[in-house]
Formats: C-alpha cells, sequence, structure tokens
C-alpha cells in the first residue's frame, strides 16, 4: 500500500482534508497519498490511521522499478534502514523521497507498505528512472548549422536526461544564434522515447527568426563629448548604416556590454573620472529591428592637482616625476597613469627599479584629496630588495638544444634581475626563428626568503625548415624549375648522431641551404651556402661560406622548328659567373647590443664566350670581380614573419680594388679594361612597423642605392648595377647575371624602369642609381606559426636612373594596389600582389597599368 510520495500543493490540500473528515466519521480507510488510491490491501493486512501516527520498526525494504540503477545504492540514498523505528505517517518517508529526487537521474518515487505486523513494518520503493540520451537531433536548421550545432552541444550518450540538461542545452543554441544577430531565437525540445532501449532521442526545434539590426543608437546625456565620437567607440554595436560594411549592425548582447564599458573607460580617459550609463533601454522596431538609446551621467571633468611621492629612497621625486612626465593642471587620466608606472618596457618608473634588480618593487596610485574639479594622487612605492637571477629553466625546446637557446637570452644566473632585459629575451627568442613567437612564455619564480630569482622560458618548437619547388613550361627552351632546400637549424657536430636527424641532423642553429634553378638548357644556376652563427661557441661572431655557379646561353629561337629531328638544341652565345664568398660578422655592444656588423669578401669569375651580352665591348674572354662588403645595421622587429613594431635599419658599403689607380694605359681594348672590374657600391635600407589599433600594423620602407667609379679612365661598371621593376625575384633570365641588385616595383613589368641607350629603349645592365618608397597596411588573417597569413594594401614609388645627371630623388613612378602573404614553415614565404601603375613606363607613352606579381621566398624590397 502506498504510504508516501511527492507532495505538491494541491495534494497536501487534498490529505489534510481527508484527515479531517476521517476524524469526523471516527474512522480511517488504508489509501494511497500522493498520485493516487491503491487498492485494499488484503483483509489480514491491519489498517493504518492516519489520523493517529504510530512507530513501526523496519524489516525490510525492497526496491522495484529499477532499470540501470543498483536497487542498494537507491536503498542507501533513501536513508532507510533495517532496524530503524520511524513513524507513519511522518517525516522520516517524506524526507527519503526528497533525498532519492534530490538525486536527479529519478523522474519519480513512491514508498509502499507491504506487510504490517506486530508493530512491524515492510516497505517497498517503487522508482521510476529518468530516460537516458540515445542521441541529439535538431529540427528547422540547414545541414551546415546541424553540423555547427552539434558540434557545440556536447551531450554523450547514455546522459541522464534531466531538465537542467534540456534548459542549459536550450540557452547554449539560443546565445550561438544570439551571437550571431538572431536575437528572437526560440528553442523547443522533444524528447521521442525509445522504449525498448530505455533511452530517448532530444530533439530541438530551432526557430531562428530573423536577423534583428540596429536601426537607431540615440545617446542622450552627453555635452562633452559629441555623439558621432561616442557612436565610433562602440566598436561592434553600430547601426544599420551603407557604410558599416565591416561592422554589421547586428545587437548581440555580451558585444554590447563590452561595447558600453569601453564608452564608459573613454569617459574616464577623458578626465570624465564619474561618468555613468544611468539606464540604457532596448526600443522594439519590430521582428527585424531594435532601437538602443542610453542615458549618460557625465559628471564633472577632473584635473591633477598634485602627484606626490611616498616610499622613495632609492630614487627622488625629481627624477620620478621626469619620468612619469604628468604635471598640476593635466587631465586626469588613470589609464595613461597606470601605464607611465607599469606599462611602458624601458620608460616606466617601474623599468627604473626592476631593471636594477628591485623585482618586488611596486607602486600604487591613491587619490587622497578631491576637491570640486581637481585630483591630489599620491604615489606609494614599496622598493623591496635587489633580487639576483638564481636559475634558468628551459621548457620545450625538444629540437634545438639547450645550449644554442641559453647563449641567445640576456638573462643570466648571478644577474641582477632586469625587466627590460625580459622583454629583450623574449623579442630574441621569436626573432631564432625556431620558436612559435605566440606561445613564448617567461615565468619569473622569486625566492623572497634568500632574495633570488628562477626564471622559466617556455617555448614551443615550430618547422623551421623550408623546401622551394616550382615549375613551368617555357616554351622552345623547355622545362623550368626551382628547386632549393633550407634547413634553418643544422647541425655539423650531430652528423654522426642519427637520432637528432629531422631529417638531416639538427638542433645547433647552424644554416645549410641548397639551391638549383634551371630554364631548360639555356639558364642554370647553383648554390651552396652553410653559416655558423656562434662561432668557437662563445660569442655572436657569425660564419658563413656560399658557392654560386651560373650558365646562360643564346639560342636561336626558331631552332626548334628549323633543326633536324633528334638533333641537339644549338648554342651561338654562352656566359658562365662562378662565385665563391666568406663573411664574418659580429653583434655590437655600443651603443647597443640591437647593433651588427658584418663583413664579405667575395670573388667572382665571369666568362663570355661569342657573346657581348652587356654592351662593353667584347664577346670572349675573362672578367674578375673581387669585393669587399662591409653592413651595419640595427634590427629591434618583435617578429620576423608578421612584425608588430620596432624598425630594421642598414648601411651597405661595397668596394673593389681601384685597379685603374695603378695601371698606366689607357684601356683601348674593352676586354683588357673589363678584365679586373671595379666600382664601389652603397646601399641604404630602412624600415618602421608600428600597431595603429588591434591587429592593424603599418609599415614604412624606404630604400636607396648608389654605383660610383674611381675615375673616368675605366668610367662606371657594367657590372654591380641596378634592376627595377617587377615582384623583385632573382634569377629572371639574365637579370641576375653581371651581379646586379634586383629591386621590385610593383605595378611595372620585369625591367621595366630604368635608363635608356642612345637607341631610346632600356639599357640591359640598369642603372647606377635608385630609391624607392614604400608605405603599407597590414592585417592578419592567422598568425598560426603553421601558416601565417596576413593581407595588405600598399602606397609605393620608384625610379633607377643612368647617372648622376639625371638623378631627381622626387621623380619617381607611383603605384598602389593590394595584396596576400602566407608563411609557411616548409616554403617560406609566398606571396601574390596586384598593382597599379599611375605613370608611363620609361621610353614608352602608355601607362604601366594593373599587373600581378608573384614573390616566392623573399619579402619585397
Amino acid at each position: 500500500m502506498k504510504i508516501f510520495t511527492r507532495l505538491s500543493t494541491s495534494t497536501l490540500g487534498k490529505i489534510l482534508a481527508f484527515v479531517l473528515v476521517c476524524s469526523l466519521s471516527g474512522h480511517a480507510q488504508r489509501i494511497g497519498l500522493g498520485s493516487g488510491v491503491t487498492k485494499p490491501a488484503e483483509k489480514q493486512t491491519p489498517v493504518l490511521d492516519y489520523a493517529e501516527p504510530k512507530e513501526y520498526e523496519i524489516v525490510e525494504v525492497t526496491v522495484s522499478g529499477t532499470q540501470f540503477l543498483d536497487p542498494n545504492s537507491m536503498v542507501s540514498i533513501s536513508g532507510l534502514k533495517v532496524g530503524d523505528k520511524i513513524r507513519v505517517p511522518g517525516p522520516a518517508i517524506s524526507s527519503s523521497i526528497k533525498r532519492m529526487m534530490d538525486f536527479g537521474t529519478l523522474d519519480d518515487v513512491e514508498i509502499l507498505y507491504t506487510k504490517i505486523e506486530d508493530g512491524k513494518i515492510w516497505l517497498n520503493i517503487h522508482i521510476k528512472e529518468r530516460p537516458r540520451l540515445y542521441k541529439v537531433t535538431f529540427s528547422g536548421l540547414r545541414k551546415g548549422e546541424r553540423e555547427t550545432l552539434n558540434d557545440k552541444v556536447k551531450l554523450i550518450k547514455g546522459r541522464v536526461i534531466t531538465p537542467t540538461v534540456i534548459k542549459n542545452t536550450q540557452l547554449l543554441i539560443k546565445k550561438h544564434f544570439m551571437d550571431k544577430g538572431f536575437y528572437n531565437t526560440t528553442v523547443k525540445a522533444v524528447q521521442i522515447p525509445d522504449t525498448t532501449r530505455g533511452q530517448a532521442t532530444l530533439n530541438f526545434t530551432v526557430n531562428k527568426g530573423n536577423k534583428v539590426k540596429i536601426d537607431e543608437i540615440e545617446i542622450i546625456g552627453n555635452e562633452a563629448i559629441s555623439d558621432a565620437t561616442l557612436k565610433r567607440k562602440l566598436k561592434k554595436t553600430k547601426e544599420k548604416k551603407l557604410w558599416h560594411l565591416f561592422t554589421p549592425s547586428k545587437y548581440i548582447p555580451k558585444t554590447y556590454d563590452e561595447d558600453k564599458e569601453k564608452l564608459i573607460a573613454y569617459y574616464r580617459k577623458n578626465g570624465y573620472r564619474d561618468a555613468t550609463i544611468e539606464y540604457d533601454s532596448i526600443r522594439n522596431g519590430g521582428e527585424e529591428s531594435i532601437g538602443i538609446v542610453i542615458k549618460i551621467d557625465e559628471g564633472p571633468k577632473y584635473y591633477y592637482r598634485s602627484i606626490s611621492w611616498t616610499g622613495n629612497y632609492l630614487h627622488s621625486t625629481e627624477q620620478l616625476n621626469t619620468i612619469l612626465g604628468l604635471a598640476k593642471g593635466d587631465v586626469y587620466n588613470p589609464e595613461e597613469l597606470d601605464k607611465k608606472i607599469n606599462g611602458i618596457p624601458g620608460g616606466d618608473v617601474s623599468s627604473l627599479y626592476m631593471d636594477d634588480g628591485y623585482l618586488y618593487f611596486s607602486a600604487t596610485p591613491v587619490e587622497t584629496s578631491i576637491l570640486k574639479d581637481s585630483i591630489d594622487i599620491e604615489i606609494r612605492i614599496r622598493e623591496g630588495k635587489q633580487a639576483t637571477i638564481n636559475r634558468i629553466i628551459l621548457n620545450g625546446n625538444t629540437k634545438t638544444s639547450d645550449r644554442v637557446v641559453l647563449r641567445e637570452l640576456f638573462t643570466l644566473p648571478g644577474q641582477k634581475f632586469s625587466k627590460t632585459e625580459l622583454i629583450n629575451t623574449n623579442r630574441q627568442l621569436a626573432q631564432m626563428g625556431y620558436f612559435d613567437p605566440e606561445k613564448i612564455k617567461i615565468n619569473p619564480i622569486p625566492n623572497q626568503a634568500d632574495g633570488t630569482v628562477d626564471i622559466e622560458y617556455t617555448v614551443e618548437e615550430k618547422p623551421s625548415d623550408q623546401i622551394e619547388l616550382s615549375g613551368g613550361w617555357g616554351g622552345y627552351i623547355g622545362f623550368v624549375g626551382t628547386l632549393g632546400l633550407v634547413f634553418n637549424n643544422f647541425s655539423l657536430r650531430n652528423i654522426p648522431n642519427r637520432s637528432t636527424w629531422r631529417p638531416l641532423p639538427s638542433g645547433d642553429g647552424q644554416k645549410l641551404s641548397v639551391r638549383f634553378q634551371a630554364n631548360g638548357r639555356q639558364y642554370q644556376t647553383y648554390s651552396l651556402s652553410f653559416s655558423e652563427p656562434w662561432l668557437g661557441g662563445k660569442k655572436p661572431i657569425n660564419f658563413g661560406v656560399a658557392l654560386t655557379r651560373t650558365v646562360y646561353r643564346i639560342s636561336n629561337p626558331y631552332d626548334i622548328y628549323t633543326r633536324p629531328s633528334g638533333s641537339k638544341q644549338t648554342f651561338y652565345g654562352s656566359y658562365y659567373n662562378n662565385g665563391i664568398t666568406f663573411s664574418l660578422g659580429r653583434r655590437l655592444k655600443v651603443p647597443d647590443r640591437f647593433m651588427v656588423l658584418s663583413h664579405s669578401l667575395s670573388l667572382q669569375q665571369y666568362r663570355l664566350d661569342s657573346l657581348d651580352f652587356f654592351r662593353i665591348g667584347y664577346s670572349n674572354g675573362k672578367s674578375y670581380n673581387v669585393t669587399f662588403n662591409t653592413t651595419l645595421s640595427r634590427n629591434t622587429l618583435t617578429d620576423f614573419q608578421y612584425p608588430r613594431g620596432g624598425s630594421s635599419i642598414s648601411l651597405a658599403a661595397t668596394f673593389t680594388p681601384p685597379y685603374s689607380v695603378f695601371r698606366k694605359n689607357n684601356f683601348t681594348d674593352a676586354q683588357d679594361k673589363f678584365k679586373l672590374v671595379e666600382y664601389h657600391k652603397w646601399m641604404f635600407d630602412a624600415s618602421w612597423y608600428a600597431t595603429i589599433t588591434g591587429k592593424l600594423v603599418l609599415s614604412a620602407r624606404a630604400h636607396m642605392g648608389f654605383l660610383g667609379s674611381y675615375g673616368d679612365k675605366v668610367g662606371m661598371s657594367p657590372f654591380g648595377r641596378f634592376i627595377v621593376g617587377g615582384s623583385g625575384l632573382a634569377g629572371q633570365g639574365s637579370f641576375a647575371l653581371a651581379d646586379q641588385d634586383i629591386i621590385g616595383l610593383r605595378g611595372y613589368g620585369d625591367r621595366k624602369v630604368g635608363p635608356l641607350d642612345p637607341s631610346g629603349q632600356l639599357l640591359g645592365g640598369g642603372g647606377v642609381v635608385y630609391n624607392k618608397y614604400v608605405m603599407e597596411l597590414r592585417y592578419p588573417v592567422s598568425l598560426n606559426p603553421q601558416a601565417t597569413i596576413f593581407l595588405l594594401s600598399f602606397l609605393e614609388g620608384g625610379n633607377n636612373w643612368g647617372s648622376y645627371r639625371d638623378f631627381n630623388p622626387f621623380d619617381i613612378k607611383r603605384s598602389a594596389g593590394a595584396g596576400a602573404r602566407i608563411f609557411m614553415p616548409a616554403f617560406g614565404l609566398l606571396g601574390i600582389d596586384w598593382g597599379y601603375g599611375f605613370d608611363k613606363i620609361q621610353g614608352s607613352s602608355v601607362r604601366s597599368g594593373g599587373q600581378f606579381h608573384f614573390t616566392i621566398g623573399q619579402q619585397i624590397r
């Protein structure tokens, strides 16, 4: 017989009414209370009198109705034990049911008595389990939307379906579509039972409705700052306007709340310390639009009245005020104040202390007085003690050896702690190219007891080796192909150790590069280079050696049609260039460690066979070029793939011996005149990067080059000149044959910008002076080290002159356009640009117009 079940308010009322009736009639029937009336028990079973509760001893507790749950566990949860004495009716039964329902997996619980005899009672707990999940389905959505929700809704098969599970899933689905602008989304849940399995399918029917647009944003109460300015601060909450192409006007509650915080933050940056949003409301404009009303209380504008310091013993108040850079009468700006105390590496107050080892330094600005529109600030300093670096801990360098990483660190055991050196080390690790710059973590671990600090560096290796593989068909000259391999973390030392081969021995930071390019039999070039960045292993002295060979042959373009079938292609002229270069560079300490001075010595041999390619007056013979190059550079870029700040500046000077000074003849023979090549060359390159907002970066660059001679006896050399135009890829046909520098200029074709010869044609050898200016806006699509992708737009201009007499740095060929770059560790940098040239091609009356440019493995200079 049923004794007690879950009691609703209506059920409890029925019980009380029944008890009252029984009391009036003088008797009570055996009746189930709660969900229904049971059949009368057998005649020998005593009758419970609900008007007079009695105490019984529990003899047995059984469980019925279970499918998945353990009966013994259910008895344990109920709290009813054999031997316990309970009053029936009484609180023990209702408490037991409550505990079991709170368990969360039951849909209903009934406690029945099966027998009563001599003050003893036999109980049965009858339960109804909640269904378990078989699968989740969605209705009212497209296939792609269903797949997206399947990824978002992480409900495990076999999980108990509870009202909380259903409610949370409905909220998750609704939020997902609200974030996409479907503000009126409704979600209904239906359980479809499967009685054979004891499980159920949970189906969610989704009605997205229409996207809700913001037709108007009304701001009231603002007097000091205009509506237009405040609306611009609502970065992701925009009115429905034609010009809001990249910031849709959909209403998303979460981003709207974030934008309101940004709006108030803007007020406080401008001195309105007490600015608040009194209220905001959403006005319904129909199913597809809403209006927003924001009421602002600006409050007064505050200014600094005084700034004082306490606790500063190491540095004077005057010195701290100079670094802080704030004075009486300046607009009160807590964000700027905090930035000047803690947020400018190398230029804030905290750097002054922490760069001298005071790791435990702290500075807390406190408002000590507010009088009308003026605020007094007291900056309370705790200087603490100096900390010395105890240990360096490296994590994550699974490929690169510890010593290669340690030698790049600016924080070494025994040195004083330095905040700026931590930042410089982070930059240095990113520039190595072996680790993901976004995942470099630096964690100082203070040990206040002994005044030391351990510094933990955590890095994540990324692929740094590169392969260049490209090909195509070059018509009568055959297959055009390039194969290049660059191993950026090579190790000569580990050649015998096969365990370090990935696929070649690696881990010591050396660089090995092999490249082969062929344009059929007509053009071939080979190069092999090796560099060691720490010669001797103790100092950052970079040693390198490179070998190159180039072969260029001239053939009759119609030879393929005229020569007999099966015969070889014939050539009537050829050019060979063999060279070797040794380089040595080192980092400087003055004026700072970002300066690098490098030198190189190069020997090249040019051989002409029946080919006066450079129009130098002879077609058979050899020329020799011995050059010494010195380059002074400074690089503070934050990253090589996608720099967001810093600069790169270099000045390079290249000299050959002045042979003509020591030679007495007048060089009437051209072969004798150019047998020993002589010139001096000067090149300047500067790049600057700055973050405009978010991830948007501005890049400005300037490039110049000058080629000079030692006198009129030989004049300007046909070797070492400048070629301007196109994508700037070296090795295009004859471009790199005479040691020319290839300068890209988007919007103009290859070799389309340069000096003219007497016949009005572009001079094949190139110019003796050039300049170029570039401005780019860059925005990243992906900063994943496996594929760094960014988009860019550019303005640039440049020109190339055949003499200093014609040189005019303001006479440039202008262009504009857009492009994209993708950097993949295996292939290096790949790029495509479309540029429009606004000016006429030299030697032509036609504007350059628009054209595409492709780059492989390099930035356009």
